[in-house]
Protein backbone atom coordinates (compact mmCIF):
# COMPACT_ATOMS: atom_id res chain seq x y z
CA UNK A 1 0.00 0.00 0.00
CA UNK A 2 1.34 3.46 -0.91
CA UNK A 3 1.34 6.48 1.61
CA UNK A 4 -0.28 9.55 0.51
CA UNK A 5 2.68 11.96 -0.62
CA UNK A 6 1.21 15.54 0.76
CA UNK A 7 4.67 17.13 -0.12
CA UNK A 8 4.88 17.42 -3.62
CA UNK A 9 8.71 17.50 -3.54
CA UNK A 10 8.30 14.38 -2.51
CA UNK A 11 6.22 12.89 -5.55
CA UNK A 12 9.36 12.63 -7.94
CA UNK A 13 12.07 11.57 -5.21
CA UNK A 14 9.03 8.89 -4.61
CA UNK A 15 9.48 7.63 -8.09
CA UNK A 16 13.44 7.41 -7.93
CA UNK A 17 13.17 5.20 -5.30
CA UNK A 18 10.76 2.52 -5.88
CA UNK A 19 12.83 2.59 -9.50
CA UNK A 20 15.88 1.95 -6.92
CA UNK A 21 17.16 4.96 -8.41
CA UNK A 22 20.49 7.35 -6.38
CA UNK A 23 19.15 10.14 -4.55
CA UNK A 24 21.00 13.96 -5.69
CA UNK A 25 22.32 16.28 -3.42
CA UNK A 26 18.98 18.54 -3.81
CA UNK A 27 16.39 15.26 -3.24
CA UNK A 28 18.82 15.13 -0.02
CA UNK A 29 17.79 18.88 0.99
CA UNK A 30 14.10 18.03 0.10
CA UNK A 31 13.94 15.59 1.99
CA UNK A 32 15.15 17.39 5.28
CA UNK A 33 13.22 20.47 4.65
CA UNK A 34 9.70 18.26 4.62
CA UNK A 35 7.66 17.86 7.50
CA UNK A 36 5.89 15.00 5.83
CA UNK A 37 7.66 12.53 8.40
CA UNK A 38 5.00 9.83 7.67
CA UNK A 39 5.70 9.77 3.77
CA UNK A 40 9.46 10.07 4.69
CA UNK A 41 8.94 7.17 6.86
CA UNK A 42 7.02 5.11 4.15
CA UNK A 43 10.35 5.75 1.64
CA UNK A 44 12.68 4.96 3.85
CA UNK A 45 10.71 1.36 5.35
CA UNK A 46 10.62 0.51 1.07
CA UNK A 47 14.30 0.94 1.30
CA UNK A 48 14.82 -0.95 4.72
CA UNK A 49 12.66 -3.85 3.66
CA UNK A 50 14.26 -4.01 0.10
CA UNK A 51 17.69 -4.41 1.97
CA UNK A 52 16.81 -6.44 5.06
CA UNK A 53 13.10 -7.43 5.44
CA UNK A 54 12.10 -7.88 9.24
CA UNK A 55 15.68 -8.22 10.37
CA UNK A 56 16.98 -6.24 13.09
CA UNK A 57 20.10 -6.64 14.28
CA UNK A 58 21.75 -6.59 17.28
CA UNK A 59 24.94 -7.42 19.06
CA UNK A 60 26.36 -8.12 22.82
CA UNK A 61 28.98 -5.87 22.63
CA UNK A 62 31.08 -4.02 25.76
CA UNK A 63 32.31 -0.39 25.68
CA UNK A 64 36.26 0.17 26.56
CA UNK A 65 36.78 3.88 27.29
CA UNK A 66 40.74 4.01 28.44
CA UNK A 67 40.93 7.19 29.33
CA UNK A 68 39.01 10.84 28.85
CA UNK A 69 42.15 12.90 29.19
CA UNK A 70 42.04 14.79 25.73
CA UNK A 71 44.06 17.70 23.98
CA UNK A 72 41.43 18.62 21.81
CA UNK A 73 38.69 20.94 23.76
CA UNK A 74 36.25 20.26 21.60
CA UNK A 75 32.75 22.55 22.16
CA UNK A 76 30.44 19.68 21.30
CA UNK A 77 32.41 17.21 24.00
CA UNK A 78 31.38 16.50 27.63
CA UNK A 79 34.25 13.52 27.81
CA UNK A 80 37.02 14.80 27.27
CA UNK A 81 39.35 16.72 30.56
CA UNK A 82 42.88 17.73 30.88
CA UNK A 83 45.60 15.75 32.25
CA UNK A 84 45.32 17.60 35.41
CA UNK A 85 41.65 17.59 36.20
CA UNK A 86 40.82 16.02 39.17
CA UNK A 87 37.81 14.03 37.57
CA UNK A 88 40.18 12.61 34.98
CA UNK A 89 41.05 9.32 34.59
CA UNK A 90 43.17 7.30 32.60
CA UNK A 91 43.43 3.13 33.09
CA UNK A 92 46.41 1.09 33.68
CA UNK A 93 46.48 -1.92 31.10
CA UNK A 94 45.47 -4.02 33.50
CA UNK A 95 42.77 -2.17 34.28
CA UNK A 96 41.68 -1.83 30.71
CA UNK A 97 42.36 -6.43 30.71
CA UNK A 98 40.28 -6.39 33.84
CA UNK A 99 37.78 -3.74 32.29
CA UNK A 100 36.94 -6.35 29.29
CA UNK A 101 36.26 -9.29 31.40
CA UNK A 102 33.63 -8.20 33.48
CA UNK A 103 30.63 -9.34 32.99
CA UNK A 104 32.21 -11.85 30.96
CA UNK A 105 28.98 -14.39 31.39
CA UNK A 106 27.10 -12.45 28.49
CA UNK A 107 29.76 -14.28 26.10
CA UNK A 108 30.37 -10.61 24.61
CA UNK A 109 31.02 -10.79 20.81
CA UNK A 110 32.90 -7.00 20.12
CA UNK A 111 34.50 -4.42 21.97
CA UNK A 112 33.96 -0.80 21.31
CA UNK A 113 37.07 0.66 22.47
CA UNK A 114 37.63 4.16 21.91
CA UNK A 115 38.69 7.06 24.05
CA UNK A 116 40.36 10.82 24.32
CA UNK A 117 43.55 12.41 22.39
CA UNK A 118 45.80 11.68 25.43
CA UNK A 119 48.95 13.45 25.88
CA UNK A 120 51.46 10.77 27.00
CA UNK A 121 49.63 7.45 25.86
CA UNK A 122 51.72 6.18 22.94
CA UNK A 123 51.02 3.86 19.99
CA UNK A 124 53.06 0.95 21.43
CA UNK A 125 50.66 1.13 24.95
CA UNK A 126 47.81 1.07 22.53
CA UNK A 127 49.40 -1.87 20.68
CA UNK A 128 50.22 -3.15 23.89
CA UNK A 129 46.17 -3.06 25.26
CA UNK A 130 45.31 -4.91 21.55
CA UNK A 131 47.46 -7.67 21.97
CA UNK A 132 46.43 -8.36 25.32
CA UNK A 133 43.08 -8.09 24.78
CA UNK A 134 43.94 -10.97 21.77
CA UNK A 135 45.19 -12.89 24.23
CA UNK A 136 42.71 -12.91 26.84
CA UNK A 137 39.56 -12.76 24.23
CA UNK A 138 40.52 -14.82 21.16
CA UNK A 139 37.39 -14.52 20.01
CA UNK A 140 36.66 -10.85 20.13
CA UNK A 141 35.87 -8.82 17.51
CA UNK A 142 38.34 -5.16 18.43
CA UNK A 143 36.79 -2.28 17.05
CA UNK A 144 38.68 0.20 18.08
CA UNK A 145 39.78 3.78 17.80
CA UNK A 146 37.89 6.75 15.74
CA UNK A 147 39.71 8.20 12.86
CA UNK A 148 40.45 10.98 14.92
CA UNK A 149 42.73 8.88 17.11
CA UNK A 150 44.59 7.53 14.34
CA UNK A 151 45.47 10.70 13.12
CA UNK A 152 46.70 11.88 16.19
CA UNK A 153 48.94 8.16 17.16
CA UNK A 154 50.41 8.61 13.57
CA UNK A 155 51.34 12.45 14.51
CA UNK A 156 52.64 11.84 17.79
CA UNK A 157 54.82 8.96 16.43
CA UNK A 158 55.81 10.86 13.69
CA UNK A 159 54.95 8.08 11.10
CA UNK A 160 51.79 7.91 8.63
CA UNK A 161 48.64 6.76 9.26
CA UNK A 162 48.83 3.88 6.63
CA UNK A 163 51.72 2.69 9.04
CA UNK A 164 49.93 3.85 12.29
CA UNK A 165 47.09 1.73 10.86
CA UNK A 166 49.39 -1.08 10.30
CA UNK A 167 50.73 -1.73 13.46
CA UNK A 168 47.35 -1.77 15.27
CA UNK A 169 45.78 -4.04 12.96
CA UNK A 170 49.11 -6.43 13.57
CA UNK A 171 48.58 -5.91 17.29
CA UNK A 172 45.13 -7.14 16.75
CA UNK A 173 42.60 -4.30 15.51
CA UNK A 174 39.82 -5.84 13.62
CA UNK A 175 37.56 -2.71 12.38
CA UNK A 176 37.56 0.75 13.56
CA UNK A 177 34.09 2.71 14.77
CA UNK A 178 33.54 5.67 12.71
CA UNK A 179 33.34 8.32 15.47
CA UNK A 180 35.09 11.98 14.97
CA UNK A 181 33.42 12.33 11.76
CA UNK A 182 31.22 15.27 13.10
CA UNK A 183 29.80 17.06 10.11
CA UNK A 184 32.90 17.74 7.51
CA UNK A 185 31.92 21.44 6.54
CA UNK A 186 35.17 23.74 7.59
CA UNK A 187 32.91 26.67 8.58
CA UNK A 188 30.70 24.01 11.04
CA UNK A 189 34.33 21.97 12.09
CA UNK A 190 36.34 25.57 13.03
CA UNK A 191 33.83 26.52 15.66
CA UNK A 192 32.39 22.35 17.07
CA UNK A 193 36.15 21.11 16.87
CA UNK A 194 38.41 22.98 15.65
CA UNK A 195 41.21 21.06 17.60
CA UNK A 196 40.42 18.15 15.34
CA UNK A 197 41.68 16.68 11.63
CA UNK A 198 39.51 18.04 8.86
CA UNK A 199 36.51 16.70 6.70
CA UNK A 200 39.52 15.58 4.21
CA UNK A 201 41.80 13.62 6.78
CA UNK A 202 38.93 11.95 8.22
CA UNK A 203 37.82 11.01 4.72
CA UNK A 204 41.47 10.19 3.62
CA UNK A 205 41.85 7.85 6.94
CA UNK A 206 38.73 5.95 6.24
CA UNK A 207 40.41 5.37 2.57
CA UNK A 208 43.48 4.40 3.77
CA UNK A 209 41.49 1.62 6.59
CA UNK A 210 38.98 0.29 3.87
CA UNK A 211 42.42 -0.20 1.58
CA UNK A 212 43.94 -2.24 4.21
CA UNK A 213 41.40 -4.49 4.89
CA UNK A 214 40.00 -2.54 7.81
CA UNK A 215 36.31 -1.73 7.86
CA UNK A 216 34.64 0.42 9.72
CA UNK A 217 31.65 2.62 9.99
CA UNK A 218 30.51 5.83 9.77
CA UNK A 219 28.70 8.83 11.61
CA UNK A 220 27.37 12.08 11.33
CA UNK A 221 27.03 14.51 14.75
CA UNK A 222 23.55 16.48 14.42
CA UNK A 223 21.79 18.80 16.14
CA UNK A 224 23.88 21.60 16.59
CA UNK A 225 25.09 24.22 14.40
CA UNK A 226 24.99 22.28 11.16
CA UNK A 227 22.12 23.26 8.23
CA UNK A 228 20.92 20.72 5.69
CA UNK A 229 23.37 21.51 3.34
CA UNK A 230 25.96 20.88 5.43
CA UNK A 231 23.73 17.21 6.41
CA UNK A 232 23.56 16.50 2.86
CA UNK A 233 27.29 17.41 1.74
CA UNK A 234 28.28 14.84 4.57
CA UNK A 235 25.96 12.09 3.43
CA UNK A 236 27.00 13.02 -0.24
CA UNK A 237 30.96 12.22 0.87
CA UNK A 238 30.52 9.47 2.52
CA UNK A 239 28.84 7.84 -0.46
CA UNK A 240 31.66 8.71 -2.85
CA UNK A 241 34.14 7.26 -0.49
CA UNK A 242 31.80 3.87 -0.34
CA UNK A 243 31.79 4.10 -4.47
CA UNK A 244 35.28 3.63 -4.34
CA UNK A 245 36.27 1.50 -1.49
CA UNK A 246 33.33 -0.61 -0.55
CA UNK A 247 34.66 -0.42 2.95
CA UNK A 248 31.78 1.35 5.36
CA UNK A 249 29.78 -1.26 6.90
CA UNK A 250 26.69 0.77 8.81
CA UNK A 251 25.97 4.68 9.07
CA UNK A 252 25.13 5.85 12.69
CA UNK A 253 23.56 9.54 12.50
CA UNK A 254 24.01 10.55 16.19
CA UNK A 255 22.46 13.64 17.92
CA UNK A 256 24.00 16.02 19.48
CA UNK A 257 23.71 16.36 23.38
CA UNK A 258 24.60 19.60 24.74
CA UNK A 259 24.59 19.53 28.52
CA UNK A 260 28.23 19.39 30.05
CA UNK A 261 29.54 21.62 26.82
CA UNK A 262 30.30 24.65 25.65
CA UNK A 263 26.94 24.64 23.39
CA UNK A 264 25.08 23.56 26.06
CA UNK A 265 22.43 26.68 25.06
CA UNK A 266 21.26 24.69 22.05
CA UNK A 267 17.93 23.18 22.14
CA UNK A 268 18.26 19.01 22.35
CA UNK A 269 17.35 17.49 19.24
CA UNK A 270 13.49 16.09 19.43
CA UNK A 271 12.40 12.50 18.34
CA UNK A 272 11.12 13.94 15.36
CA UNK A 273 14.46 15.19 14.11
CA UNK A 274 16.17 11.71 14.98
CA UNK A 275 13.59 9.33 12.87
CA UNK A 276 14.34 11.74 10.03
CA UNK A 277 17.96 11.74 10.10
CA UNK A 278 17.73 8.19 10.34
CA UNK A 279 14.99 7.86 7.25
CA UNK A 280 17.28 10.48 4.77
CA UNK A 281 20.61 8.29 5.86
CA UNK A 282 18.58 5.10 4.30
CA UNK A 283 17.28 6.94 1.59
CA UNK A 284 20.85 8.69 0.46
CA UNK A 285 23.30 5.82 1.55
CA UNK A 286 22.08 3.34 -1.60
CA UNK A 287 25.86 1.68 -1.16
CA UNK A 288 26.20 1.60 3.08
CA UNK A 289 24.70 -1.57 3.98
CA UNK A 290 22.76 -1.10 7.50
CA UNK A 291 21.99 1.81 9.36
CA UNK A 292 22.06 2.12 12.99
CA UNK A 293 19.52 3.74 15.92
CA UNK A 294 21.87 4.09 18.37
CA UNK A 295 18.91 3.64 21.24
CA UNK A 296 21.85 4.93 23.73
CA UNK A 297 21.47 8.65 22.33
CA UNK A 298 17.75 8.50 20.99
CA UNK A 299 16.18 6.54 23.90
CA UNK A 300 15.00 3.04 23.17
CA UNK A 301 11.51 4.13 22.60
CA UNK A 302 12.58 6.31 19.33
CA UNK A 303 14.80 3.61 18.55
CA UNK A 304 12.00 0.91 17.87
CA UNK A 305 9.67 3.88 15.94
CA UNK A 306 13.45 4.29 13.41
CA UNK A 307 13.04 0.51 12.68
CA UNK A 308 10.13 1.75 10.75
CA UNK A 309 11.89 4.78 9.44
CA UNK A 310 14.95 2.91 7.93
CA UNK A 311 16.93 1.41 10.41
CA UNK A 312 17.92 -2.15 10.49
CA UNK A 313 20.18 -2.20 13.75
CA UNK A 314 20.07 -1.21 16.92
CA UNK A 315 23.43 -1.56 18.39
CA UNK A 316 24.11 -3.91 21.61
CA UNK A 317 23.93 -4.23 25.48
CA UNK A 318 27.20 -1.87 25.90
CA UNK A 319 27.30 -2.69 29.70
CA UNK A 320 28.50 0.82 30.29
CA UNK A 321 28.38 3.94 28.24
CA UNK A 322 30.71 7.23 29.01
CA UNK A 323 30.62 9.74 26.46
CA UNK A 324 27.22 10.00 25.48
CA UNK A 325 26.04 9.99 29.23
CA UNK A 326 28.63 12.49 30.49
CA UNK A 327 26.69 14.93 27.88
CA UNK A 328 23.73 14.37 29.61
CA UNK A 329 22.56 11.07 28.31
CA UNK A 330 19.85 9.86 30.52
CA UNK A 331 19.21 6.19 29.32
CA UNK A 332 20.38 3.24 31.03
CA UNK A 333 24.17 2.71 30.34
CA UNK A 334 23.32 -1.14 28.86
CA UNK A 335 20.53 -3.66 28.37
CA UNK A 336 20.77 -7.11 28.62
CA UNK A 337 20.46 -9.22 25.66
CA UNK A 338 16.47 -10.04 26.27
CA UNK A 339 15.66 -6.90 27.13
CA UNK A 340 17.09 -5.84 23.51
CA UNK A 341 15.28 -9.18 22.07
CA UNK A 342 12.16 -7.84 23.79
CA UNK A 343 12.57 -4.25 22.61
CA UNK A 344 12.30 -5.38 18.51
CA UNK A 345 9.92 -7.94 18.44
CA UNK A 346 7.72 -5.47 20.20
CA UNK A 347 8.30 -2.68 17.27
CA UNK A 348 7.43 -5.62 15.10
CA UNK A 349 10.80 -6.45 13.50
CA UNK A 350 12.44 -9.70 13.76
CA UNK A 351 15.46 -10.21 15.99
CA UNK A 352 18.72 -11.39 14.67
CA UNK A 353 21.88 -11.11 16.92
CA UNK A 354 25.10 -10.80 14.92
CA UNK A 355 29.02 -10.55 15.46
CA UNK A 356 30.91 -7.07 14.34
CA UNK A 357 30.86 -8.54 10.66
CA UNK A 358 27.01 -8.88 10.41
CA UNK A 359 27.39 -12.64 10.12
CA UNK A 360 24.66 -14.20 12.44
CA UNK A 361 25.45 -15.57 16.02
CA UNK A 362 24.55 -18.72 17.71
CA UNK A 363 24.16 -18.64 21.52
CA UNK A 364 23.66 -21.26 24.33
CA UNK A 365 23.53 -20.32 27.92
CA UNK A 366 26.66 -18.17 28.13
CA UNK A 367 28.89 -18.98 24.72
CA UNK A 368 28.67 -18.34 20.86
CA UNK A 369 29.14 -19.78 17.50
CA UNK A 370 29.25 -17.80 14.16
CA UNK A 371 27.13 -18.98 11.75
CA UNK A 372 29.28 -18.68 8.53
Amino acid sequence: MQAVINDPRLVPIRKKVEAGGRLSFDDGVALYRTVDILALGYLANLVRERLHGDTTYFNVNRHINPTDVCVASCRLCAFGKRVRDPKAYTMSLEEVWHRAGEGWSEAVTEFHIVGGLHPELTLDWYCEMLRGLKQRFPQVHLKAFTMVEIAYLAHRAKISARETLERLRDAGMDSLPGGGAEIFNERVRRIICDHKIDGDEWIETARIAHQLGLHSNCTMLYGHIENEEDRVDHLVRLRQLQDETHGFVTFIPLAFHPDNTPLQHIPKTTGFDDIKNIAVARLMLDNIPHIKAYWVMMTPRIAQIALRFGADDIDGTIVEERIYHDAGATTVQGLRRAELLQLIRKAGRQPVERDTRYRPVERTESTFTVLV
